[in-house]
């Protein structure tokens, strides 16, 4: 009997999935949209300088709060770093909508401050601290990742923030420890899609402990110099530069130690397409496309994907 997929809402249709070929060949792909004739190359122009304004204003409040903080040279990338604006303006964030090029304009009911997150489970020292206060007591820095989503987008990005490992060292985990089950907010009245209940809201992550104290693996507190806006996962989030995206939890309001391996958001919904382990692999397709190039938002460069996203030195052993 022929198996038969109902496809979910969340899934990107298969027509919409850009062949390799054309993915490829930019100037084809440019042809096929037929985006060549001069009428349209101004209504794509005039929309993108209308969209770069609006982005600019929403983000003015954020860029205003200044985080003072020491680029930490040991993490470089040799790509240009993505423009703020166009990375403001292409975010995952289902919460709101799965709209890409959109989220910014969603988030605007998004209320940031006052925020607490709870630190508990097998430790010895459990906690619950208001976020201003945890990025008091933490050894705040800036550090340039590379970014990479499994939709096969990339950005470079200056990410402020301090390593996971500093918090997890705080609490002390126990012996039985084994793994970290992070949860983000649950509001619909401030995060509309969150009352599709065909969705396992609240989002939820995990990772094994040895991922978790990596010293690559970064709470986020900020982003280009300022605190983060709202679309970037406000007021706290999780960066793991080797995995993809999705693996990247925004704003965090809990993170529990575990000696069962915790489930994940994608991987419940999709078990075939989301592993929970989910590293960057040029090697290993996704279920629906390759997975051997990306390409650079705002740039339209593309490159090879480099096995666990260029941080191999730094994760390899861990697998």
């Amino acid at each position: 009997m022929p198996y038969i997929k109902t496809p979910q809402e969340w899934e990107i249709p298969e027509s919409q999935v850009t062949p390799e070929s054309d993915y490829i060949d930019r100037r084809k792909f440019i042809k096929d949209l037929g985006i060549a004739s001069a009428s349209a190359l101004l209504l794509s122009s005039s929309t993108a300088c209308a969209q770069k304004k609006g982005v600019e204003k929403q983000l003015e409040p954020f860029q205003a709060q200044k985080l003072a903080v020491e680029n930490n040279t040991r993490f470089t990338v040799e790509r240009p770093i993505t423009d703020e604006v166009v990375a403001a303006t292409y975010n995952n964030y289902y919460e709101f909508t799965s709209s890409k090029s959109t989220v910014w304009k969603r988030v605007d009911k998004f209320i940031t401050r006052p925020w607490e997150i709870e630190i508990s489970g097998l430790v010895e020292k459990p906690m619950t601290l208001d976020v201003d206060d945890l990025i008091k007591q933490m050894p705040i820095e800036e550090r340039i990742y590379r970014f990479r989503c499994v939709e096969r987008w990339a950005m470079v990005v200056p990410w402020i923030g301090f390593p996971m490992k500093a918090l997890l060292e705080k609490v002390q985990p126990t012996a039985e420890a084994k793994y970290v089950r992070m949860l983000t907010f649950l509001d619909p009245d401030m995060a509309p899609e969150q009352h599709n209940v065909r969705m396992p809201w609240p989002y939820f992550e995990g990772l094994t402990l040895a991922e978790a104290m990596n010293d690559l693996t970064l709470l986020v507190v900020g982003i280009y110099g300022h605190v983060l806006p709202p679309q970037h996962g406000a007021p706290i989030r999780l960066i793991v530069p080797w995995k993809y995206g999705f693996k990247s939890i925004k704003s965090i309001v809990s993170i529990e130690l575990t000696d069962q391996k915790p489930r994940t958001f994608w991987n419940t919904l999709g078990p075939r397409e989301y592993d929970f382990e989910a590293n960057v692999n040029p090697n290993v397709p996704h279920p629906r496309w390759s997975q051997a190039k990306e390409w650079m938002i705002g740039s339209g460069d593309i490159h090879k994907t480099v096995i666990y996203n260029g941080y191999g030195n730094s994760v390899a052993h861990l697998y």
